[in-house]
């Protein structure tokens, strides 16, 4: 087998768990080696290991998610949804094949106005939400219509659309609901809405968003998982699903119960130890 892995953190490879996890599959028979851009992508690579936590697997999925190539995370961070399993658990699976790829939903954001294309060097997909931002002190007023139809104008430090996999990020923390990674749904959700009556709306997956705004600023922040653009008033942001998905290679122990439990302490309560 043969398998790339992405750093994002460079202090990370002084750590002497990834350096064992290396060593070990390669006394194993698998072929590793880096990747830091698409182009370093070997032919007939099977996988790709994301080494650290949810930031680097989503900086993963924007080198190879296109490409079709299974990640595989392998989790040095803290709260880790995307990126759970520790290096022993990975290890464990690879040597022995118990894994299984899931599928999940990208989002592709383009935007459309005069020279916008120029300010999208970016790219354009997203594994857990696009969002837009204030970039001052002003209110932003965000018009959202889904499928061509409109909603009413929210006023707002910024506006949010995740996917079922960013339900437990960004989305969480504005109030948005957690929805379980196969479930087919957007969140469309405010941050910091000033008309109270407004409230976070969940939406098909198929639905296209289209996302203006306006500002005393004149300008506001753009943002798809962890990369931002700024953007103008006269400029709309144009949301649908991506015409691929992310492979997300899930070890036969890890769920997503399991890991809202372990890493968000859901449910915990005094009563529930038994």
């Amino acid at each position: 087998m043969k398998i790339g892995y992405f750093i994002l953190n460079d202090s990370l490879r002084e750590n002497p768990q990834m350096a064992d996890l290396i060593k070990d599959l390669e006394s194993a028979t698998f072929e590793l080696y880096e990747i830091r851009t698409k182009a370093d992508v070997r032919p007939e690579t099977d996988l790709v290991l994301s080494m650290g936590g949810d930031g680097t697997f989503l900086s993963t999925a924007h080198v190879v998610a296109d490409i079709g190539l299974p990640i595989l995370g392998v989790n040095f961070g803290r709260i880790g949804f995307l990126c759970e399993n520790r290096p022993e658990a990975v290890k464990k699976a690879l040597m022995e094949g118990e894994f299984r790829i899931e599928y999940r939903t990208v989002l592709n954001a383009t935007l459309k106005g005069p020279e916008a294309r120029r300010s999208i060097g970016m790219l354009p997909y997203s594994v857990n939400e696009v969002a837009l931002h204030r970039s001052g002190s002003a209110v932003l007023g965000i018009h959202v219509s889904i499928d061509g139809d409109p909603l009413p104008t929210y006023w707002a430090d910024g506006l949010i659309v995740a996917t079922s996999s960013g339900s437990t990020a960004y989305s969480l923390s504005v109030g948005g609901p957690i929805c379980m990674p196969d479930t087919k749904v957007l969140v469309v959700a405010p941050i910091s809405p000033h008309n109270l009556n407004v409230r976070p709306i969940v939406i098909p997956e198929t639905s296209k968003v289209d996302i203006s705004f306006e500002s005393r600023d004149g300008k506001a922040i753009m943002s798809t998982d962890n990369r931002t653009v700024e953007i103008q008033p006269d400029w709309t942001i144009h949301v649908e699903m991506a015409q691929f998905s992310l492979k997300r290679i899930r070890l036969a122990e890890s769920g997503f119960v399991k890991a809202l439990t372990s890493r968000l302490f859901w449910g915990e309560d005094m009563r529930n130890n038994g």
